[in-house]
């Protein structure tokens, strides 16, 4: 293809090729609408999908909530949404009209300006690092103002270049799309052989022949018959821990004891912290010391960290959205028990205490009265081993994969950048 320059198309400020007010049509939409669609910020993608399945009355979202037509472009404001790339152009809404989270700036076209021209560039990488630069707020809360979206400076060819150069995108965009698509589902059809491998490992042993009984525990089944099965709270210590006050120095200025959050659940094993509390904060706030060897499980959360384990390989403090596993029996090896919790997580957030949808939780009594199985140290050994070999190829794939959507989504990028701003040429022929 050709190459031009972005200097070849005049610019204008986003203020002037956008409407504040609503337009006549729009008005009669809104007048005769009963229900509407309705988006949290869960239904909006990160390459532009909307899951449009949520309807309200509209009397229930008419106040309090942002309102957005078919045809218009959502950019979401707030991190880490916006750096992802969290936004869409507005199609397929009930009555074409709908409200949602609060976190998103609304662009309502003018006749300058194709939609979906605009939708990429609010994508563009250009215009998501400049606005990322152009944030403020506390760290967690930090947001896109509204002057930036409307001063950003958009490069406009004419009307039929934007729709050929839009239709570029959207198919060049849908087939890399549908090739990370495809990655993805490799991913996930990896995850379930790699959990069902481990599964099968720590609940039915290596040995095809052996001879099993029924456990008696629905989340187990049956079990080799020469295993035995303990409550965690007799062959173990549990506790959980706290979070000093930050705002008193004494508990972390010049800190050496590590101190560790329910994030270190996401790795494999706890090697180090980035966090430490002092002796002094330890004493005060009755914090447990935990030896490494332990294995530490999230107790609370919402998302998918409640229920996970990981073996803690230093010896630590936690915070209180952790709890501790001690083993004092030399049979409960932490490496086992770890991949046990792992093959018991579904029935870990089944028991955990979950009211009204706030937050759900386990509790150390909960974990303390879990039964799990126990086989000979040698066969623990066994399948440890077997578990980090097979595992090993499965991670080895999945990293394969990883990469291979990263230089796709780098490709997409790429793809946009040049299309927007005039450094491919499209022409006008779409």
């Amino acid at each position: 293809m050709n190459v031009a320059t972005e200097q070849t198309w005049p610019a204008k400020r986003m203020r002037f090729l956008t409407r504040r007010g609503l337009s006549d049509e729009q008005r009669q939409v809104l007048a005769s609408a009963a229900q509407v669609t309705f988006l949290p910020m869960e239904n909006i993608g990160e390459q532009g999908e909307l899951d449009c399945s949520i309807i309200r009355d509209i009397d229930d979202v008419r106040n309090g909530y942002t309102q957005f037509f078919d045809g218009d472009v959502l950019v979401a404001k707030i991190t880490p949404c916006f750096e992802n790339g969290k936004g869409a152009l507005v199609r397929g809404t009930l009555n074409g009209v709908g409200f949602g989270t609060t976190e998103l700036h609304v662009l309502n076209l003018g006749n300058e300006i194709e939609a979906r021209f605009l939708y990429y560039i609010t994508v563009s990488d250009r215009f998501r690092r400049l606005g990322e630069a152009a944030m403020f707020g506390a760290a967690g809360q930090k947001r896109v103002p509204e002057d930036f979206v409307r001063d950003y400076r958009v490069p406009v060819p004419l009307l039929a270049q934007q729709r050929a150069i839009a239709n570029y995108l959207d198919r060049e965009t849908a087939r890399l799309d549908a090739l990370v698509a495809e990655k993805e589902r490799l991913l996930r059809l990896l995850a379930e052989k790699r959990q069902a491998l481990i599964t099968r490992a720590v609940t039915r042993g290596l040995d095809p022949d052996a001879a099993m009984r029924d456990s008696g525990i629905p989340w187990l089944g049956q079990i080799p018959a020469h295993w035995e099965i303990w409550k965690l709270g007799h062959a173990a210590s549990i506790g959980n821990g706290s979070t000093p006050n930050r705002n008193k120095a004494a508990y972390w200025t010049d800190g050496r004891i590590p101190w560790s959050n329910s994030g270190v659940v996401n790795q494999s094993e706890v090697i180090g912290a980035d966090q430490f509390v002092t002796a002094h904060a330890v004493q005060e706030c009755h914090l447990p010391l935990v030896k490494a060897g332990s294995v530490l499980i999230a107790i609370t959360g919402q998302g998918k960290t409640r229920g996970r384990a990981v073996v803690l390989s230093i010896d630590s403090t936690i915070n209180q959205h952790l709890a501790f596993i001690q083993p004092e029996c030399s049979r409960l090896r932490p490496w086992f028990l770890r991949w046990t919790l792992f093959a018991a997580y579904d029935f870990l957030r089944s028991i955990s205490d979950d009211t009204g949808g706030t937050k759900g939780a386990l509790t150390c009594e909960q974990v303390a009265n879990l039964r799990v199985p126990i086989p000979p140290p040698d066969e623990q050994s066994a399948i440890l081993d077997h578990i980090t070999v097979s595992t090993g190829r499965f991670d080895f794939l999945q990293s394969a994969a990883k990469r291979t959507i990263a230089i796709i989504k780098e490709r997409r990028s790429a793809l946009i950048a040049a299309a927007v701003t005039g450094r491919t040429d499209i022409g006008c022929a779409g």
